[in-house]
């Protein structure tokens, strides 16, 4: 009994983790959601909400953790796609904007709360951030023979270009985000050819 009540209790707890984010949207923020909407929306009573949740400051740093989660996980299934054959950076971005799109309430998420005015989300987004950074910057070193600093670099370089382009999409429609996802391929060419000429010279000289 007690495996089916832990089993049931999950289910109950990603059932309000997705109610939350749901009701996200460009014009509702989760400073903006209250315990109840939530719970109405995850199909409990909210005094139920605390067997699950402390507040609903541990439900938005939940959230954080999750996003940041799903992002990472598509990367690198972006990443293990590579293996098949194609270009890594094509295949990352275009996976980065499916994201964005069928998952634009959590990227919002991490957009709003990365400046927001909670200094325990701001550190929550910026740790999500820093793992994307660190698991780029270890394929890179594998794959281009990289030192460590380098390396960390370059991604830092390209993740701060994704996020912000991931930003101006939101807004856009099909053909301009077209045009935007063109732009951002260009850039993050750039900064590894850039990258990789650097590599060549340091390991020349």
């Amino acid at each position: 009994m007690s495996g089916v009540r832990a089993k049931q209790k999950e289910k109950t707890r990603q059932a309000l983790i997705e109610a939350a984010f749901n009701q996200l949207s460009a014009e509702h923020s989760f400073s903006n959601l209250s315990l109840r909407e939530v719970a109405r929306e995850a199909g409990i009573a909210p005094t139920s909400f605390y067997r699950h949740f402390k507040d609903m400051n541990e439900l938005g740093l939940t959230l954080v953790d999750e996003a940041g989660l799903t992002l990472r996980q598509l990367m690198r299934q972006a990443r293990s796609r590579i293996e098949c054959g194609g270009s890594i950076i094509t295949i990352s971005v275009h996976t980065f904007m499916e994201f964005i799109e069928q998952s634009s309430n959590q990227f919002r998420l991490l957009l709003r709360e990365r400046s927001g005015t909670s200094k325990a989300f701001r550190a929550a987004v910026a740790r999500e951030i820093k793992h994307f950074i660190l698991e780029l910057a270890h394929y890179l070193e594998i794959e281009t023979h990289c030192d460590v600093k380098q390396a960390y670099i370059q991604s830092e370089a390209m993740v701060t270009i994704v996020f912000n382009a991931g930003a101006e999409a939101l807004d856009l429609d099909k053909p301009q985000r077209a045009e935007l996802v063109e732009r951002l391929i260009w850039q993050l060419r750039f900064i590894a050819k850039g990258a990789s000429m650097y590599n060549k010279e340091r390991k020349s000289s």
